[in-house]
């Protein structure tokens, strides 16, 4: 059995689960969700806890049952508490800065790289520590958009100019050697 699988997931108060079946909405104080699981995995609440069981052992199911029980996890403590990715940009003359909720990005290019949220999703940025956070309460588009944001430049191996993701350890090349003895 799954050891991740077989956990039941916690139910905090002010969040409302609805199951019908394989179909699982979970509304909070910081959003909605909703979304379809596979029905080899058997998802039932009782107690304000989540139980997830599957019905053989078959590797395609083994493989789902740690997986829902993540995602599920992850919906709820989204929809309660909500999630953050802190991103660094890096270098001389490189910096980030909001326009109303539009990300504005000058790292480096002719042109500042303007970047819209999707919805439910928010940007801040602090000018002195040339931090962008990315807020929201969806797990997985949070992870996306800063994959984006960071895809705009990311940091490269020689000086370590770029955007990074906070804690990220860029690993760095030496440069040309200088000129040798002949």
């Amino acid at each position: 059995m799954s050891r991740i699988g077989r956990l039941p997931v916690d139910i905090p108060s002010g969040v409302q689960v609805d199951l019908k079946g394989s179909h699982v909405r979970i509304k909070g104080p910081k959003g909605e969700m909703q979304r379809i699981f596979s029905s080899l995995i058997g998802i039932t609440m009782e107690n304000n806890q989540l139980n997830i069981t599957r019905n053989s052992e078959e590797p395609a199911e083994r493989a789902l049952h740690g997986t829902t029980r993540a995602v599920l996890a992850n919906m709820i403590h989204g929809v309660s508490k909500g999630f953050e990715v802190v991103l660094e940009v890096e270098g001389v003359g490189y910096r980030a800065e909001m326009e109303g909720k539009t990300l504005a990005l000058h790292v480096g290019y002719s042109h500042p790289v303007k970047m819209e949220p999707p919805s439910g999703i928010s940007f801040e940025t602090d000018p002195k520590t040339r931090q962008i956070k990315v807020i929201g309460f969806d797990k997985e588009l949070i992870g996306q958009v800063a994959a984006n944001i960071r895809k705009v430049r990311p940091p490269e191996p020689y000086h370590g100019k770029g955007i990074r993701y906070q804690g990220e350890r860029v690993r760095r090349k030496a440069g040309k050697a200088g000129k040798g003895a002949k």
